[in-house]
């Protein structure tokens, strides 16, 4: 007996036919409006730096084999010191952890470990520590530079891939996309308060490959349609397109936030605002892939029959009626 398909799926349309073309104006100007709200919000309330970022100590705390660390004990006695942002993170076994805490402007150092030291060794009693290890405030700033320069770094090489596959209007729209899922997803993270860490940066890289796997797959389409209709339109090429990989992008969007979402629930403190922001991206990506991406080739225009055409004119938005 053939194996049947998922049932799920025989819930999406097998053909839409959505005129996401007609909306790009608004949907542009809702764009516009919370890139500029997450501007500023980056910079007020400002971002939660993480201790990758703001400076801070951390060191390794494990009780003796066969014994259980109680990480929630660990992290209750270290948040009452009043030391701003706290994690702990199991490793290896159930007997040890992570901890890192900042160290408050003005006070000593050692000061500082050796109280945090006796608060755990009040809550879950004597245990051994190793690896203590501060990072101070320059090596934090450099930290965060060059974490901002990776996120620069991988949108230039998105750029220039897009830009050698298709043409130079399909790099620019997916570089828009990249820049819009960027700047949103920054402003999400300022919003909620979410810690702004190395952690963080990874999600943020992560979104940027997934929401450029999502255009690549729009544009691959939006290539083949136009050497296959020449003579359509441009908005409804690009209709047609979006309608085309609409299920496959629905599938693979859902796939994914089901995924995060089991994450954000069942893997603790340290791993739910990695989760939520990766999952807010992968919303964002797909988002911009229809209503920024391909809005701005259309902006622009393309080159008809074939991959080259020198004779034929841009189409520019609002000039070109529907059929």
């Amino acid at each position: 007996m053939a194996m049947r398909g998922w049932p799920l799926i025989k819930l999406l349309p097998q053909k839409t036919n959505f005129q996401f073309v007609k909306y790009a104006p608004a949907a542009g100007v809702i764009s516009l409006i919370l890139c500029v709200a997450s501007i500023v919000g980056c910079f007020y309330p400002g971002l939660n730096m993480g201790i990758d970022f703001r400076g801070g100590a951390s060191m390794e705390v494990s009780k003796p084999a066969g014994q259980v660390l109680e990480l929630d004990q660990v992290r209750s006695a270290v948040s009452d010191l009043g030391l701003g942002d706290v994690q702990v993170q199991g490793i290896d076994s159930d007997s040890s952890a992570i901890v890192r805490f900042q160290i408050p402007e003005g006070e000593a150092q050692g000061a500082i470990v050796q109280k945090v030291e006796q608060a755990i060794d009040q809550a879950v009693g004597e245990v051994r520590y190793s690896g203590v290890s501060v990072v101070g405030s320059k090596v934090s700033g450099e930290l965060f530079v060059n974490g901002l320069l990776a996120l620069a770094a991988a949108i230039a090489l998105m750029f220039v891939y897009i830009w050698f596959r298709f043409e130079p209007q399909f790099g620019f729209g997916a570089v828009a996309g990249l820049v819009h899922d960027l700047i949103l997803t920054f402003g999400l993270i300022a919003l909620f308060r979410f810690e702004f860490s190395l952690n963080t940066v990874a999600a943020i890289l992560t979104v940027i490959g997934y929401s450029m796997n999502d255009t690549v797959v729009v544009f691959d389409r939006l290539r083949e349609n136009l050497r296959k209709y020449k003579t359509m339109p441009l908005r409804d090429v690009i209709d047609l397109s979006l309608n085309e990989t609409l299920s496959r992008t629905i599938i693979t969007g859902v796939t994914a936030v089901g995924v995060l979402a089991v994450l954000a629930l069942y893997g603790g403190e340290a791993l739910f605002g990695f989760s939520i922001v990766l999952m807010v991206g992968i919303v964002i990506g797909t988002y911009s892939s229809i209503y920024v991406g391909a809005p701005i080739i259309l902006l622009w225009g393309v080159k008809r029959g074939g991959s080259i055409d020198e004779d034929a004119k841009p189409i520019k938005l609002g000039m070109a009626s529907r059929p």
